[in-house]
């Protein structure tokens, strides 16, 4: 590499100048983390998320102003689970006299009793949208204790619209936490057993959390441009973060130490420079190519999906600033502590070749049976996500640990008609209101006695104050994820709609609510997805054409990319859509996978990806550019790489675990996901199916790069031997 490359003129600027280097890099970390503390993130809104054939209704009862307001819903039980007893009317006249005195109350409706006696529940009405209410619901929360205080013989607890959205927020901030304290002292310690020095240990996590930090503030600003979901975006910064930052640091270290120990003459400047010709280049190249994969995430179209886009690469860019900048600094500072305690003899093997050697022997014998074994242990891996079932998760499939929740579960079971809900909307002149409200009466009618919707009081048609818009909630007593659910939607939709409001001429006509959010932001999600994976595929094979000057090489990015993606789908799906792995990492299946989840792991996955498979290729194109044949080439530059390769997806998956451990769903699935392809990447992929479809390929592997060819080509002349450190030397085949 020419010595006026990028990486090498940060590496050498840095390891001369390395307090200014470390002070300037302490001085952004520092005024990014105080703006984050000065600048209020700006939450999204209701409507940010309304999509489809449900965004259209909402957005029709939200200008008529009938969108349904933000109700909470305090429940009263008896504490022993049996009939309330008498104090139960008292204590709801004291919630309600309670509320009504609160300005973010517009009003408290009568309490219901349930059909069975044993509970009443007092809905309360919010002031202001989904915001305004967020922000005052404490008030209400503080009325509520105090009940429950007062009366110690009842279970007194409140869910509603606004609790229950802000509940996986807050869960998601404990979980947050959680995974912090196992991320960071497991990623220490993989670490110290890596490199035998707590010193060097250190460098690595300090970079990571100096990234994910300087990041918190400037995902503040960018939450103006595309806004804060909540917790979601934190938790895969930190993951992201932590991820990212340590591999890149691990890269540049493992190959200051490699070439100080090829060379112990050399100076700890000499040998950083060395590494950012090599491992520099291929941060940089990777770094580049994770931020790309990202950017397909705005082409969802989705305000969850372009948040956490943002925040990852905010993340990621500042990981790759601070290993090509900040960190040849430390370097230079520490001088020969980077090295081992122990230098190896000059010409000694590493003895962690000889496993590798073992390990590829198979894939540089026999490289086609070795390439049609793994790839049908790919396939089968994959196979259950063939059943894939996505959905969106909402108040049902969150856990019950959450206090709202679990009062929601509660509620729901014995109000049935207080849980899920379609709302029918409908839009036509004002001069036919008194046909729409008979149709719409109608639909009513014909849902009594149907098994999918609920039975309770009759329902309500709302009329805007023109006449020009009209509603209907139609409650059902089943999880808005449900088939059964769903299939009242589909009944609303193609049968009992069209049959009564659809005769009306000119009714404009949706239905949204609960059930259509679910059915309506998976299909959104469904239609975005090709773009987005083509768009995530095209880049890939364009930054390996770039790094390797190779279409070939290319192809087999894209390719290798997509058998770790579709084997990780599979096993997702086989776990959590699925009961039998429930005790052993602690979740309640619901039956579906999450429909965010193929998009995240697609994307991030693609990305990651990149950092090992330009970081192995970079090490066989050096030994083919140095005339070594084609399968030696590929068999030298593995093992070189291998062990930092494997400590790198060892740290990887320890941070992607950790996430595991966590009280949502979700997020164990993107945890574990992630786990899972990364696993297999560093060992099926990188290890049997990368060498085996290379050696197969020999030469053609490179086309069209003449440099690499005609220094293979002068190989061609010389015999070429490869040897295990337990085996007899072994002819290799070109």
């Amino acid at each position: 590499m020419p010595e006026r490359h990028l990486t090498v003129r940060l590496a050498r600027w840095s390891a001369t100048h390395p307090w200014r280097a470390i002070v300037g890099w302490v001085l952004f970390v520092v005024l990014c983390a105080a703006t984050g503390s000065l600048v209020t993130s700006n939450q999204i809104h209701g409507e940010d998320g309304w999509v489809g054939e449900y965004g259209r209704g909402q957005h029709v009862a939200a200008d008529a102003g009938l969108l349904p307001p933000q109700v909470e819903k305090v429940l009263i039980t008896a504490a022993s689970g049996h009939d309330a007893p008498a104090t139960g009317p008292a204590a709801a006249r004291e919630i309600t006299d309670r509320m009504r005195a609160l300005p973010a109350v517009a009003s408290v409706a009568d309490p219901i009793r349930s059909a069975d006696g044993s509970a009443l529940v007092v809905p309360v009405t919010m002031k202001g949208d989904d915001k305004v209410a967020g922000a005052k619901l404490p008030t209400l929360l503080d009325q509520t204790a105090a009940v429950q205080a007062a009366h110690p013989e009842l279970r007194v607890s409140e869910t509603g619209t606004v609790s229950t959205g802000q509940a996986p927020g807050q869960q998601l901030g404990h979980d947050l936490v959680r995974a912090e304290m196992i991320t960071l002292p497991v990623t220490l310690v993989i670490l110290f057993f890596v490199f035998g020095s707590l010193l060097v240990a250190g460098v690595p996590v300090l970079l990571a959390l100096s990234s994910v930090m300087a990041t918190t503030g400037l995902y503040a600003l960018a939450s103006y441009v595309f806004p804060d979901p909540g917790g979601a975006v934190s938790n895969v910064v930190l993951m992201m973060g932590m991820a990212v930052g340590v591999d890149y640091s691990l890269f540049y270290v493992k190959r200051v130490r490699e070439e100080r120990e090829r060379n112990g003459t050399i100076s700890p400047a000499a040998a950083i420079e060395l590494a950012a010709r090599t491992s520099g280049r291929a941060i940089l190249v990777s770094g580049v190519a994770v931020l790309l994969s990202l950017v397909g995430l705005y082409l969802a179209d989705d305000v969850i999906f372009a948040a956490i886009a943002s925040g990852s690469i905010i993340v990621v860019a500042i990981a790759m600033v601070s290993s090509l900048t900040v960190l040849p600094a430390l370097l230079a500072k520490m001088g020969p502590r980077v090295d081992r305690r122990r230098l190896r003899r000059r010409g000694a093997k590493p003895t962690e070749s000889r496993l590798w050697a073992a390990m590829l022997r198979p894939a540089m014998r026999h490289p086609a049976a070795t390439l049609a074994a793994s790839v049908i242990v790919i396939f089968l891996l994959a196979l259950p996500a063939l059943g894939i079932k996505l959905a969106t998760p909402t108040n049902a499939n969150f856990p019950p640990s959450i206090p709202s929740i679990a009062t929601y579960d509660e509620m729901t079971r014995l109000f049935p008609d207080q849980g899920a809900a379609h709302l029918v909307v409908v839009r036509d002149d004002p001069a036919r209101s008194d046909q729409v409200a008979a149709a719409l009466s109608d639909l009513a009618g014909r849902t009594r006695g149907n098994s999918l919707f609920a039975t309770g009081p009759d329902p309500v048609v709302q009329a805007s104050a023109d006449g020009g818009v009209h509603t209907l909630r139609l409650p059902v007593p089943y999880g808005s994820n449900t088939d059964q659910a769903q299939d009242s939607l589909r009944q609303l939709r193609s049968q009992l709609v069209p049959a009564t409001v659809g005769t009306v001429p000119g009714a404009d006509v949706a239905v949204a609510g609960d059930v259509a959010l679910s059915v309506d932001y998976v299909d959104h999600q469904t239609q975005h997805t090709p773009l987005v994976l083509g768009f995530v595929l095209l880049l890939t094979f364009l930054v390996m054409l770039f790094a390797f000057r190779s279409v070939v090489i290319g192809l087999v990015g894209v390719v290798l990319n997509l058998l770790s993606a579709i084997a990780a789908f599979g096993v997702v799906t086989a776990v959590f859509q699925n009961t039998w792995a429930q005790p052993l990492l602690g979740f309640t299946s619901d039956g579906f996978v999450s429909s965010r989840l193929p998009l995240i792991l697609f994307v991030i996955l693609f990305g990651l990806s990149m950092d090992y498979q330009i970081f192995v290729v970079s090490r066989i194109r050096e030994a083919a550019l140095r005339g070594v044949p084609p399968r030696r080439a590929v068999f030298d530059g593995i093992t070189g790489s291998a062990g930092v390769v494997t400590s790198a997806a060892v740290v990887m998956v320890s941070v992607f675990v950790s996430f595991v451990f966590v009280g949502l769903t979700e997020l164990k699935e993107i945890g574990f996901g992630l786990a899972v392809a990364v696993l297999l990447d560093a060992v099926i992929v990188r290890i049997m199916i990368l060498p085996s479809l290379l050696a197969l390929l020999g030469k053609a592997a490179w086309w069209p790069s003449r440099a690499v060819r005609e220094a293979q080509s002068t190989a061609d002349s010389h015999a070429t031997v490869l040897e295990s450190p337990h085996s007899p030397r072994q002819p290799v085949q070109r």
